[in-house]
């Protein structure tokens, strides 16, 4: 099983959890899909777009239980990345947390796993 992880602002988190799904953040609903990252890209992403965003929540799905509507799709430098072409079952999400911003803004994940 592989891991994915999805960064979002805590009010969009707890809305998808009181409806039971995700459709996605304002850029996933613009894109046509949700865009997920892979535990060696997911690090650069908090620094590219959730800089000094706080009340910031990392979900970690695993890949495997989102069957064929999960592509890995070329992206940034040629990356592969995770993106999902239906909504996210709440009860797919295997794990969440908070994440706190280091000294620079930009959102501390931790080791991830793959």
């Amino acid at each position: 099983m592989s891991k994915i992880y999805k960064i979002l602002p805590k009010a969009e988190w707890d809305a998808a959890r009181a409806a039971g799904t995700f459709a996605g953040s304002a850029v996933d609903l613009a894109d046509g899909f949700i865009h997920f990252s892979g535990h060696d890209t997911a690090q650069r992403t908090a620094e590219l777009y959730f800089k000094d965003q706080s009340d910031l929540m990392l979900l970690t799905v695993e890949a495997d239980d989102l069957g064929e509507a999960l592509k890995w799709e070329a992206s940034r430098g040629g990356a592969l990345f995770p993106h999902l072409f239906r909504d996210l079952r709440v009860d797919e999400v295997v794990a969440e947390r908070a994440l706190d911003l280091d000294a620079d803004g930009v959102p501390v994940l931790g080791g991830l796993t793959a």
